[in-house]
């Protein structure tokens, strides 16, 4: 079975509706681009990748490690994906508290409309929910279920719990692909140190729960074949240790020195700024990467920023223009012109390129002192508020990163 987890901390508060807008409409272009070019199954696989769906979270602008971005991006996929489910084949059920409650009833409408195995999905759902917040007494409390489907059958599975105590929240993963049964989880792999008070399985009034609990077990304990965990720190702030320094310094060599502008392959791409560049060379990154290259998440708040100005204040005016040449190029994809999302898959392998020889120095902070000196000029905003220039200044010249 594939199961992966990331642990978080715990934040509150909300997304601006400023920021949700734009998160769903990139969220949806980013997804309509992976199902185009590797299919609805890979959309699935990507988002049980717990290191995968930090990145995504960061390059839509979220703060690059809260708790809080499991909420707002399958918030954000489920606004953008559902309306066009029917072209795309993937639907979004649940959410967090009482939408997650709805996920029964929306998989069986769902079954009714594309002749899916209805009961089989609702069990699926359910049982997911059981092993992560009943069998595996991990200290967590499930909050949040995500059940995303392809009209094919394939299923992903995206959950959250919080522990108040430790001040932590666990999301968990889950993939039908590489799932033979429920009932082969290893609960002696994955079971968490007792950190409080649990679930008392011989209560009688606990009779349903060790039902469910002995359908998971009762093959025995197997090893997992693979499992996944992110563990993200407590501070807020983007720090040097949080990313790899080779990888971003060359996303900020591609976009912002002049003399690697003479790419054939950006030649599609003319007119649209360096700022613009540095964004979507990390979402070209989170469409067409490996996985080998989500292992820092954080780097890709270096995209568009997050709502609470770290690593800086969201650029608006970037975002908004990321969305257009993402979304112009997937249009003209649908009738057959694939040259511009050909360009824009390019900036991922360009960067990469780079950075087998490129050296990084350490300009780290000076960079992010930049981008937020800058903010303003991009139509910078946090959820305090717009960006506004430094006292007696007007922007500066770009430095020369890394």
């Amino acid at each position: 079975m594939s199961r992966s987890y990331a642990d978080l901390p715990l934040h509150y508060g909300h997304v601006p509706p400023w920021l949700a807008r734009r998160m769903s409409q990139l969220g949806g272009a980013i997804t309509e681009a992976i199902a185009g070019e590797y299919g609805k199954g890979e959309v699935l696989r990507r988002l049980s990748d717990p290191c995968w769906f930090q990145a995504l979270g960061c390059v839509l602008g979220m703060d690059w490690h809260s708790s809080g971005i499991t909420t707002s991006v399958m918030g954000a996929l489920k606004k953008a994906l559902n309306p066009m489910a029917r072209e795309l084949g993937i639907y979004i059920c649940g959410g967090k508290g009482r939408h997650s409650r709805e996920t029964p009833a929306e998989l069986l409408a769902i079954a009714e409309r594309t002749g899916l195995p209805g009961p089989l999905l609702v069990r699926s759902s359910r049982l997911a929910a059981k092993v992560d917040n009943t069998a595996i007494q991990d200290g967590f409390q499930l909050y949040l279920h995500s059940f995303i489907v392809s009209d094919e059958g394939e299923w992903a599975v995206i959950q959250q719990g919080m522990n108040d105590a430790s001040g932590m929240a666990r999301r968990y993963h889950w993939h039908s692909a590489t799932m033979p049964s429920f009932t082969e989880t290893p609960h002696t792999f994955i079971y968490g140190q007792n950190q409080g008070q649990i679930l008392n399985l011989t209560d009688t009034a606990a009779a349903p729960t060790k039902t469910g609990l002995l359908q998971v077990v009762q093959e025995g304990p197997r090893m997992l074949p693979e499992i996944r965990r992110l563990v993200m720190p407590g501070h807020h702030d983007v720090r040097a240790p949080d990313v790899d320094l080779k990888r971003l310094g060359s996303v900020l060599a591609l976009a912002h020195e002049r003399g690697l502008h003479d790419f054939e392959s950006l030649l599609l791409l003319e007119g649209v700024g360096p700022r613009t560049l540095q964004s979507l060379t990390l979402v070209s990154e989170v469409i067409y990467g490996t996985p080998s290259r989500f292992t820092d998440p954080a780097r890709f708040s270096f995209a568009h920023g997050g709502k609470d100005g770290h690593p800086f204040p969201v650029p608006v005016n970037v975002y908004d223009e990321t969305i257009r040449v993402l979304g112009h190029a997937l249009q003209k994809a649908r009738v057959g012109q694939t040259e511009k999302q050909e360009a824009i898959k390019k900036l991922s392998a360009l960067s990469e390129r780079l950075e087998q020889d490129f050296i990084p120095n350490e300009n780290f902070e000076q960079v992010i002192a930049r981008e937020r000196a800058d903010s303003w000029q991009h139509g910078g905003r946090t959820v305090m508020g717009r960006a506004t220039p430094p006292p007696g200044k007007k922007g500066g010249q770009q430095l020369e990163l890394f």
